[in-house]
């Protein structure tokens, strides 16, 4: 081998073994979040990589050390599919309490499978949007065709940190999730810090208002609801469910939301990856001395009641940004009011778990959310 391949090969495989460190461990600073979401739900296809650099074997010294941290970052990269194949076992056995053998229709037949890992990824459907709130151009994107009996629907609100985002927002779930039947409403609401807590959330009550006055247009059973978001989005769809008290919201999907803020407040991520004093503030519209009640009534945990909606809960064990004990706090909560839920836990994952359908996180999440779906629209 040259020189030049040879120097090559060795700043490739230790920018992998670099990436693959974070496979299993928490970034130190936020820069490196997305590639860490790289290295856990696409690891597979990461050690696929590394097992290529491995193959021309020894050599001189450069290439015996290429050989071997390609081989190590191999073994990182695979360590999130071997973990899921127990959390996969947990997620049926946990999951079989709540359905029961409920086997909806072309949905995944097992939490998990490495094969499907190196299948494509859902059919795209149509997709249409609409203006639902034409005094703050709010938008909303529309999955599938209205053709066909009335479908359930899903509203699906994005993460973002409440300053940022938007309704084209890892659609892969959506896309997904249309082509099982379901009507998927994406959809956009104010963002802050120029427009507080409750804004937000009275737009996502705007947007299922307008959707149930528009359900014949669309094909939507209006009187089947379930809301779906992510970190900042599960805040907002967890909140929203849970106040709203409304009979055809059957069901709410989060992933890794923070539902405690005061708690939240207190036990700040590290700022070297996200701000949480400044996020909170900018959406609530102060510290937590001084707008205390917007913090309390901006947090779920604080309404779960007896007509709470069954909950479905997603987090990644090493979530950098929102901890998994926010979770494991309204899992406590839902227990003593008797709430019918599930929670999901990813040790491997970190925040934006489900950013590949197909990844470990992805696959476990989403038959899960299939079953779910099924359940609280039966």
């Amino acid at each position: 081998m040259s020189d030049a391949l040879s120097l090559a090969r060795l700043a490739l495989t230790g920018s992998l073994l670099f990436l693959a460190v974070f496979a299993v461990c928490k970034v130190p600073v936020g820069v490196l979040w997305k590639p860490a979401v790289g290295a856990t739900e696409y690891g597979h296809l990461l050690a696929l990589i590394c097992v290529a650099l491995s193959l021309p074997g020894w050599g001189d010294s450069r290439q015996t050390t290429a050989f071997a941290m390609a081989c190590l970052a191999a073994l990182l990269f695979s360590t999130p599919t071997l973990r899921a194949l127990k959390a996969a076992r947990a997620a049926a056995t946990d999951g079989a309490g709540l359905w029961g053998e409920l086997e909806p229709p072309n949905a995944q037949s097992t939490p998990f499978s490495a094969f499907r890992m190196f299948t494509a990824g859902p059919s795209s459907v149509e997709v249409n949007r609409h203006v639902y709130d034409a005094e703050h151009g709010l938008e909303l994107e529309l999955y599938g065709s209205p053709e066909g009996p009335e479908r359930p629907l899903v509203v699906v609100i994005h993460g973002g940190s409440w300053n940022s985002g938007d309704y084209s927002q890892l659609p892969a779930i959506n896309h997904h999730l249309s082509g099982l039947g379901y009507a998927v409403a994406a959809i956009t609401y104010r963002l802050a810090p120029e427009h507080t807590f409750p804004a937000p959330r009275e737009d996502v009550n705007t947007a299922i208002a307008w959707l149930k006055r528009h359900a014949s247009r669309f094909g939507i059973d209006p009187t089947r609801i379930a809301l779906m978001g992510r970190s900042a989005g599960g805040q907002l769809a967890l909140s929203a469910a849970y106040d709203a008290h409304d009979p055809s919201i059957k069901g709410v999907v989060s992933y890794y939301a923070p539902v405690d803020l005061p708690y939240a407040w207190t036990h700040p991520t590290n700022p070297w990856v996200i701000d949480t004093h400044t996020s909170l503030s900018d959406y609530l519209g102060g510290t937590l001395d001084q707008v205390p009640e917007r913090y309390a009534e901006a947090s779920p945990i604080r309404a779960v009641d007896a007509e709470t909606p069954p909950t479905l809960l997603i987090h990644g064990g090493r979530d950098e940004l929102v901890f998994p004990i926010q979770t494991e706090r309204l899992r406590q909560r839902l227990v003593t009011e008797g709430t019918p839920h599930l929670v999901i836990d990813l040790p491997w994952a970190t925040h934006g778990l489900e950013a590949n359908i197909r990844g470990p996180s992805g696959q476990i999440s989403t038959w899960a959310i299939e079953r779910f779906l099924a359940m609280v629209f039966s």
